[in-house]
């Protein structure tokens, strides 16, 4: 659509970059207000979020550019320039709980209380990176003649231009909203901590799942092309967080009857 918002002079303001920027600002402040709600110190949810995005960011684009190989061996300097688009959920999303954790019980804080405080921040951050991704083109969708479908005609985008396509990254704008939502509602009925982590990663798993079968872009693929990439990381992900869901459920149960 708009991969370049506009210019100043020779700087050039990239639309991802922007809905980036703008998603972590609303997840940040989001979490930092959840935190004070809930006794914690907001400046320590900064501090964790730093690194949390750090891992984010590296996990993400490597995914990228190692399914997009071809293209970043020719150009390596290309790797760089996240701001033009090109970044892996999934790739994030792992190195970013992994170091989440360890820097959450490196502090002392109540881990599963922190983790189901930045949920829905994590949600609502990765809905408008979705839609970053619509103006400048990357995870695009199959072909289609639906009323709705969308053509890249702008050059820089990096989706085929020309072609109706569905358009995924807003459907999947639309899923991480109502996810958004579904978490807030789920904050104030959780019944034990990491209830509200744990169904993130479950109900985006699901989601994401089926939204493969409508991405058009280099997907990756196991099992002999059965399944994507992002499919089966989502299949994974789904067991995990049932047994996690279970566990912690059982725990908290336990927590409860010795009180």
């Amino acid at each position: 659509m708009h991969p370049v918002l506009f210019h100043i002079w020779k700087l050039h303001i990239y639309s991802y970059g922007l809905m980036i920027a703008i998603g972590i600002l609303v997840g940040l402040f989001l979490a930092r207000r959840q935190a004070m709600l809930e006794g914690i110190n907001p400046d320590k949810i900064v501090d964790i979020a730093f690194y949390i995005l750090l891992a984010a960011l590296i996990g993400s684009r490597l995914l990228f550019v190692l399914t997009n190989f071809g293209e970043y061996a020719a150009d390596p300097i290309k790797i760089l320039k996240i701001w033009e688009g090109g970044l892996v959920f999934y790739g994030g999303l792992i190195p970013a709980v992994a170091i989440g954790i360890w820097y959450i019980k490196r502090l002392g804080l109540p881990l599963w209380q922190v983790t189901d405080l930045f949920a829905p921040s994590v949600a609502i951050g990765h809905a408008f990176g979705r839609i970053g991704c619509f103006l400048a083109g990357c995870c695009y969708g199959t072909p289609s003649s639906l009323p709705w479908a969308v053509t890249f005609t702008d050059p820089r985008s990096l989706a085929p231009q020309g072609i109706h396509l569905h358009p995924t990254q807003l459907y999947s704008s639309l899923g991480l909203f109502a996810i958004f939502a579904f978490l807030i509602w789920l904050r104030k009925r959780r019944t034990f901590p990491g209830e509200l982590l744990w169904s993130y990663t479950l109900v985006y798993s699901i989601v994401r799942f089926f939204m493969e079968f409508l991405r058009g872009d280099p997907r990756g693929s196991v099992l002999g092309g059965l399944l994507s990439s992002a499919q089966a990381i989502g299949i994974f992900l789904a067991g995990i967080s049932v047994v996690m869901l279970l566990y912690l459920r059982k725990r908290g149960l336990k927590e409860n009857v010795r009180r």
